[in-house]
């Protein structure tokens, strides 16, 4: 019995941690002003969050925004096959936090965001890196 768990313990430890698909970054479509940016999505904790990393305006230079560096996505989780809930999702543009879900498809990600009974399709993602 003690063999058979430090057998198990040995190949846990063994075994490459695994990434999440939706890892990486990830450029959003446009917003209302038409700009966008790119998210930096990875774990926090047990769920999944994301980070403004950089923010560009429509024609595709870098803006210097106030809202680099903040939480974009939070409290997201796995549910399995590319679909993840359970979180929020800020919207700098409109500055509303949203009840969130996500599918991720190959190289794109789609959100979709509610606050009460409103909701938004926040676009279809495309990974960066």
């Amino acid at each position: 019995m003690k063999k058979t768990a430090l057998f198990a313990a040995l190949v846990a430890l063994a075994s490459p941690v695994v990434a999440d698909d939706a890892y990486g970054t990830w450029q959003t479509t446009k917003d209302d002003n038409g700009n966008y940016g790119h998210i930096q999505v990875e774990a926090c904790g047990a769920d999944i969050c994301g980070t403004l990393v950089k923010s560009f305006s429509s024609d595709g230079n870098v803006l210097k925004s106030e809202n680099v560096g903040k939480k974009i996505i939070w409290g997201m989780s796995a549910d399995g096959n590319g679909a993840y809930s359970g979180g929020k999702i800020w919207s700098p543009d409109r500055d509303k936090t949203y009840k969130s879900k996500m599918q991720l498809t190959g190289n794109t990600l789609k959100v979709q965001g509610c606050v009460l009974v409103v909701c938004r399709d926040g676009g279809t993602w495309t990974r960066v890196k």
